[in-house]
């Protein structure tokens, strides 16, 4: 494996802000010393994000990973002190509701803090009045209330951090900016300054809303945006007075909880007997930080760089509602107010890890003081170990497909992520704009059948087609759909039953285009894929093999197929765009190291594409288009051939995500519709139809198979995420993650991945959802579907080992419980005799149960 750095090499750290200073502390702490830390401007306030930030700290979020980061800071925060004056300000945190859908939403995000340990609880308008007494009673309808969140005295704690990581020999230079990044044979070698050149073994780009910047000297894509975002402070408020700031404990400056308002889009802290507005409501204000020029050597909290000039008439709205919400504010005005620049990215996420095209570089950009430590210890954990104890599958920068780095796309997405903040986003909701960036070639025929599209990664996917609805009349009495409460049949429709009908009992076409398709070959390919996944990759040619990554600790970084397609060329089957930076690195490095095991890897998603065919009937399809024998006897399960149908030359790989039997048949991209066509008209005398990815899905969860980032992470190791089937016990030498798994198999297991069914066969949850046990929760989620064979929705979820088959526990939905049980897995064709073909001979193994599919 690539090896990670040692405490011998020279660690260059560019920007000395919050995320900056953390990351020089957090690896000083792991014992690491030889480490400079480059600042453009004056220490201990050098005027970027962190020298404007109010400092809300709020824990709950959607993501587990992005509340791990803030629930971290808070422990940090609590701990950074000097002369009896802290960090933080524990004061609480209030979101409060004025619309019924907002009260909802708070439900929502309850069962989030319930489902990441977060202490919450929701509260009524009298309680928040309580709490808030400042609050117009008849305005608000309820709130939630955390105890542990609060206010970070950010520019205090970055101070703090510099003083003691200097006294553990941190080298800082103030007042040095970064004029290029030194590379040689695709590693960096060091950072230019008008001082001279800084030769370092790593360089980790710290630099907030100057990071595109930065990135564009060592030649790497840096998808953020700085945008400005409105705060204004008032007048002194009554019920506010002798507030004054040294007048509080420590010199903490508040003692009403953070208050956030997000019906429109606003949030506030007190100030001493000031408030503090911040407002999201107004226009996306893009800012190029090279525009902003070099940063004077004389920076205070109303001169600096990321502290733009306040716009009156943006901030007039934000203004009238806060003295309804807030009633006192009416006797008061608007002292001061600032533009304060930070970033965006497309996501929303924030930018961790080593850059994919240039090794030794690492990120750790769009970070918000709420996740600073975390981000940071995370980041200090994979520069000193290999991996971070908190997955960061949805932060790595290498999650971005190519088509999502150019700055268009940024720009707009971006903007779009500031508009939507406070917003009421469903898990399901497709994004309006950008859009058709990518289509398989089978676009022009899915439009004409009315697909419905959701966007992923830049690909249009089709989710169902309208041109089955009039099949739901032929559904028998038990598929048919059941009602879903309003929440759940939002992007939904009922024809989803349809498609999982049609697959079970006659067969189904499936777009898989947009699925990551690799090339790995040279002499080295079996070394490489040997040495990094848990499977025995030296098979005979035209096997397919599911395997993992894993990292050093045993966690999963991604589940693959590997297709040996000859002696030194493998295809591999992937989730995402890190999966091929990290196979590209460590390809790099064989290369490097052992020139005779020399190995490429390059990517053919794009110029191929591929459709599943699967259901008892796809034999009889394919029998249709060729004289060829693909009977499982002659093609089994897990392999591969190469062959025609229709004239088109295709690969076959004879397995299936939805536990049926069929293949996923590919392509080139120039042969695509024609394979479509052909696929199509001989399908229809038996009963095939398109199907989308709501119908995938729904069979896929039925099946038991994994969706890695959502059911498995980085966190889980395969004998708790049940994949231990995908440990080759035989394979000889050594893998990444080998020495690890040998002591988790002598460990007791304390959680697994579990099934779950619904007792009532109707209530629906979504995913993230708190599990319950007793009234105590003890897992969440992870995802759900209906399960049209078996007519109950079925979810999985990390549960305590000890829970046996049977166990009945609750799910938490929009804060109600929803009884469920554990069963055993999959629900559907346990034996596997559906996928495997099993017990049909030549004459029967294609054909279908029912004439009434046709």
């Amino acid at each position: 494996m690539f090896p990670p750095p040692s405490p011998s090499q020279h660690i260059i750290i560019i920007g000395a802000g919050i995320v900056g200073a953390n990351l020089a502390d957090e690896l000083v702490s792991r014992g690491w010393h030889h480490i400079t830390v480059i600042e453009q401007g004056p220490l201990p306030l050098p005027g970027g994000s962190t020298s404007h930030a109010p400092g809300l700290v709020f824990q709950t979020s959607p993501s587990k990973t992005m509340t791990r980061f803030a629930q971290y800071t808070v422990e940090k925060l609590l701990s950074i002190q000097k002369d009896g004056q802290g960090s933080f300000n524990q004061v609480g945190g209030l979101e409060v509701a004025t619309t019924p859908a907002r009260v909802e939403e708070l439900k929502r995000k309850l069962g989030y803090a319930q489902a990441w340990g977060v202490e919450a609880r929701i509260i009524s308008r009298e309680e928040c009045v309580e709490i808030y007494p400042l609050l117009d009673r008849d305005v608000v309808l309820a709130g939630l209330f955390i105890p542990s969140d609060g206010l970070a005295l950010a520019a205090r704690a970055t101070g703090l951090l510099i003083e003691r990581t200097r006294e553990a020999g941190v080298r800082y230079l103030e007042r040095t900016p970064v004029t290029g990044i030194e590379r040689r044979d695709g590693r960096v070698t060091g950072v230019k300054t008008p001082n001279g050149t800084i030769e370092g073994d790593i360089v980790v780009s710290c630099a907030g809303f100057w990071g595109v910047e930065v990135g564009a000297m060592a030649g790497v894509s840096i998808p953020l945006l700085p945008l400005a975002h409105q705060y204004a402070k008032t007048t002194p408020v009554a019920g506010l007075e002798g507030r004054e700031v040294n007048n509080r404990p420590n010199g903490l400056n508040a003692a009403l909880p953070i208050l956030r308002h997000q019906d429109q889009d606003l949030y506030y802290r007190e100030h001493g007997e000031r408030y503090g507005i911040g407002y999201y409501g107004h226009k996306p204000m893009p800012v190029v930080a090279g525009s902003l020029g070099p940063t004077p050597d004389h920076v205070d909290d109303k001169h600096m760089p990321s502290r733009l000039q306040f716009t009156e008439e943006d901030f007039r709205p934000a203004w009238e509602e806060s003295k309804k919400l807030l009633p006192v504010l009416r006797a008061s005005q608007i002292d001061d107010g600032f533009n304060g620049v930070f970033s965006f990215t497309p996501d929303g996420g924030p930018l961790i890890g080593q850059a994919p095209n240039l090794d030794g570089f690492y990120v750790a950009e769009a970070v918000w003081v709420t996740h600073s430590a975390g981000v940071a210890r995370a980041l200090a954990e994979i520069l000193t170990q290999g991996w971070s104890s908190v997955d960061i599958t949805d932060c790595e920068l290498s999650r971005f497909e190519q088509v999502q780095l150019n700055r268009e796309y940024v720009s707009e997405t971006s903007q779009q992520n500031f508009v939507e903040i406070y917003d009421i986003i469903h898990p399901m909701q497709p994004r309006e704009s950008p859009r058709n960036l990518r289509t398989s070639p089978f676009y022009a025929q899915q439009v004409q059948l009315g697909a419905v599209f959701m966007e992923l990664g830049g690909w249009e996917r089709p989710f169902w087609y309208e041109a089955n609805a009039h099949l739901l009349q032929s559904l028998p009495a038990h598929w048919k759909p059941v009602e879903r409460d309003p929440w759940s049949n939002r992007f939904y429709s009922p024809i989803t039953a349809v498609e999982a009908w049609k697959t079970r009992n006659a067969v189904a076409m499936y777009d898989m285009s947009s699925f990551h398709r690799f090339i790995v070959s040279g002499p080295g390919a079996v070394t490489l894929l040997q040495r990094l996944t848990t499977g025995d990759v030296d098979t005979q040619a035209g096997t397919i093999l599911y395997t993992l990554f894993l990292n050093d600790d045993a966690g999963i970084r991604g589940d693959i197929f590997v297709t040996r397609l000859d002696e030194s060329t493998y295809q591999i089957g992937a989730n995402s765009a890190t999966d091929l930076a990290y196979l590209s690195r460590e390809a790099r490095y064989q290369t490097k190291h052992s020139p005779e095991k020399r190995v490429q890897v390059h990517e053919i998603t794009s110029s191929t594409c591929t459709l599943g065919l699967w259901g008892p009937r796809a034999l009889d399809v394919l029998r249709s288009l060729s004289t060829e024998d693909f009977s499982a006897n002659s093609l089994p399960h897990m392999h591969a051939r190469s062959t025609t149908l229709a004239r088109v030359p295709v690969t076959l790989f004879r397995k299936s995500y939805v536990g049926e039997f069929g293949w996923e048949i590919q392509t080139s991209a120039d042969h695509g519709r024609r394979l479509w066509d052909a696929l199509y008209a001989a399908g229809k005398p038996h009963g095939l139809i398109a199907a989308g990815r709501a119908a995938f899905n729904a069979l896929r969860i039925e099946k038991g198979y994994r969706t890695y980032g959502m059911d498995v992470t980085a966190e889980h190791d395969p004998y708790e995420a049940g994949l231990g089937f995908a440990i080759d016990g035989r394979k000889k030498g050594d893998f990444v993650g080998k020495e690890a798994l040998e002591r988790r198999v002598k460990t007791p297991l304390t959680r697994r991945l579990r099934c779950l069914t619904v007792d009532d066969g109707v209530s629906m949850v979504m995913g993230k959802e708190p599990v319950f046990l007793n009234d105590t929760a003890v897992g969440y989620v992870t995802t759900a579907a209906f399960g049209f064979s078996i007519r109950r929705p079925v979810a999985y979820a990390w549960l305590p080992a000890g829970l046996a088959e049977g166990a009945a526990v609750q799910i938490g939905y929009f804060g109600r419980r929803i009884k469920a049980t554990v069963v055993a897995e999959p629900v559907f064709d346990p034996e596997g005799k559906r996928l495997l073909g099993e017990g049909l001979s030549r004459g029967d193994e294609g054909k279908g149960p029912v004439r009434a599919v046709l």
